[in-house]
């Protein structure tokens, strides 16, 4: 999280506090967040490793991998996730995901890369989507390295990525991300022809102008969007945001075989994610969705505080989505 630079309100550009403001300098200040941590060669609670790998000049990911059984052999499912932060705010390399990866890798058994990719409004959307896009390539071409274009490849991903068993996910802007991505993989290949199996997408955020549920037009949600990507075509009902409007990209074309859909009672965004899990049952696609609605609790609750028995049963659900 930034230092406060206690400018005056006069040279404010955006006000998005308690979260994030822009000043008329564009210099920004991010309220909101958790501090960067180190990787860890063996995290103390989980046992799981980490570390940083650089995988274009503009995009990193923090790697994790679970204790092995069999040292050598051992393939895991692999995991590519996409952290939240509304475009703008935390990282990969942050406290609360890198608690939370951790527990999850564990409990999944699972390869996971976290991608670091660049943040609004020092680099607007599309930008992110992009970058999600070019990490999930390079996770891929892990499955063929003769015919990849990566300069550099990661060890454990070549010797422990099972690459039938490739899942993307992510939570709010992160779950947006990988419904975008997931739309990208139905018509684009990936290198090594890899498939990808199953998307987590927790508490996604959608909007768009029509209201649905108790959200309302021009609420936080509309904000932020406006302010990570201010060219978008049609704003707040471009499809990226808005996979419900005439014209976005058919839901059928969803290029994974399961989908899980994790929302929270309090959250605004429940109602549109609620309305968005119908819409892919019913859109034609041929994969199986699961959504667990959890009562009583808030946005990004597991994430926040992951000791909570409700964020440790959601954790264990979204494991059991990727190891079974």
């Amino acid at each position: 999280m930034n230092t406060p630079t206690h400018k005056s309100s006069s040279s404010m550009k955006l006000d998005l506090s308690p979260n994030i403001i822009q000043y008329t300098d564009g210099t920004v200040e991010r309220l909101f967040g958790s501090p960067h941590v180190p990787p860890s060669p063996e995290d103390p609670t989980t046992g799981v490793s980490s570390k940083d790998t650089t995988i274009s000049p503009l995009v990193s990911a923090r790697l994790y991998l679970p204790k092995l059984t069999h040292l050598t052999t051992q393939t895991l499912p692999i995991l590519v996730y996409y952290h939240c932060g509304a475009f703008c705010l935390e990282s990969a390399f942050s406290f609360f995901h890198h608690r939370y990866i951790n527990l999850l890798s564990s409990a999944a058994g699972a390869l996971v890369i976290s991608v670091e990719y660049r943040l609004a409004p020092e680099t607007p959307l599309p930008a992110a989507y992009d970058d999600s896009w070019e990490a999930l390539k390079w996770v891929c071409s892990h499955a063929d390295p003769n015919q990849t274009h990566f300069e550099k490849l990661d060890q454990w991903v070549a010797s422990h990525g099972d690459f039938s068993r490739v899942f993307i996910g992510g939570d709010t802007s992160g779950a947006n991300i990988a419904h975008n991505i997931a739309i990208r993989a139905g018509s684009e290949p990936l290198p090594g022809n890899v498939k990808i199996v199953g998307a987590i997408l927790s508490h996604p955020y959608f909007w768009g102008s029509n209201p649905i549920g108790k959200d309302v037009d021009r609420s936080l949600a509309y904000r932020f969007w406006v302010f990570v990507y201010p060219t978008a075509a049609g704003g707040i009902d471009n499809p990226s945001i808005n996979p419900l409007i005439d014209g976005a990209p058919s839901l059928s074309g969803l290029g994974c075989s399961k989908m899980m859909i994790t929302l929270a009672m309090k959250d605004e965004l429940t109602g549109r994610g609620l309305v968005y899990a119908e819409k892919v049952k019913n859109s034609g696609w041929k994969g199986e969705v699961e959504v667990v609605e959890v009562e009583g609790e808030e946005h990004c609750f597991h994430i926040f505080d992951t000791e909570t028995e409700k964020a440790r049963d959601l954790i264990k659900r979204m494991a059991n989505f990727i190891s079974q």
